[in-house]
């Protein structure tokens, strides 16, 4: 069973009560209600979160969304309240801990794609269609789209796949309102974060956003936002349809499994082995670039 080869222990800290322990953040919750989100340099492939961490993840991943969300801000709000460091937590938690809002979350990861790649390949070759949209013949892998297309996924437990649905689905399950809000967000936020890594000379294929409601009913934009973790960001210069394409994310990791190299089987019942220090360094230099080609500054 897929999930982690060996799962922390939560840090204890006073005054927060930890409620959560994901593939890649923590979750606390503080003495005034609002959430504390810690994100750690795990890394998951293959539905497991694999033994070995890439140095510095965490606080890429947090410092990239807080730089994402100032790009955003007039087109969604944000959760987070505070980046200061809860009174009484270890030195390691700064710049990777985030104090943020208390919302109502929508159980649907929201997904937006302008080029066709990864499960929206898989189905668009059996049905030529994306969670029951319709696509033209000939696409290909890493074939952009006509137009940016919004395909929503129902969330899964750690070591479980996330399911792509049809957006009849969410209208059916989160109400005909929140569903058209949910697309029509998405579909901005992709839309504005695609020019923004295309005037990097960055192609941004893919990438899922989570959204709450606060108590005045806004929708939030929440977790993280157009990282590595969460978004597929591929070279411009290189970018070639027709087969996979390289990117700025965890996909060293994801060949380095599936070669003779790691010796290991992902149908079988082992988990996965621990990460070769060449791996976890290349898989990091890759992360910083990312960071640094986004926003324009040196990753310290």
């Amino acid at each position: 069973m897929p999930g982690f080869v060996e799962k922390p222990e939560p840090v204890q800290v006073p005054g927060l009560v930890h409620l959560h322990t994901g593939k890649v953040r923590d979750l606390y919750r503080d003495e005034d209600g609002n959430l504390v989100m810690v994100a750690s340099d795990r890394i998951s492939a293959a539905d497991w979160v694999l033994p070995t961490e890439i140095p510095d993840k965490g606080r890429i991943l947090t410092q990239l969304s807080l730089w994402w969300f100032d790009q955003l801000a007039d087109l969604v709000p944000n959760h987070v309240i505070s980046t200061e460091l809860p009174a009484g937590a270890p030195a390691d938690w700064a710049g990777r801990a985030l104090v943020c809002r208390n919302l109502d979350m929508v159980p649907v990861e929201c997904v937006a794609r302008g080029y066709l790649t990864g499960s929206g390949l898989a189905e668009y070759v059996k049905t030529r269609t994306v969670c029951g949209l319709a696509l033209p013949e000939g696409l290909v892998d890493g074939s952009e789209l006509p137009a940016p297309i919004f395909t929503p996924a129902a969330k899964a437990e750690v070591g479980e796949h996330d399911e792509n649905v049809s957006y009849e689905e969410v209208a059916r399950t989160q109400g005909a309102e929140t569903a058209a809000l949910l697309r029509q967000t998405t579909l901005a936020v992709y839309g504005r974060a695609r020019d923004i890594a295309r005037d990097r000379g960055i192609i941004l294929a893919d990438t899922k956003f989570e959204f709450g409601f606060d108590k005045d009913g806004n929708l939030v934009a929440a977790d993280e936002v157009l990282t590595p973790d969460s978004s597929r960001f591929w070279p411009a210069d290189l970018w070639e349809p027709g087969h996979g394409q390289p990117s700025f994310d965890k996909q060293y990791v994801r060949d380095w499994l599936s070669s003779p190299a790691s010796g290991w089987d992902s149908k079988g019942e082992l988990p996965p082995p621990a990460l070769p220090q060449e791996v976890v360094e290349q898989t990091r230099s890759r992360y910083v670039e990312a960071y640094e080609r986004l926003t324009g500054q040196t990753w310290a």
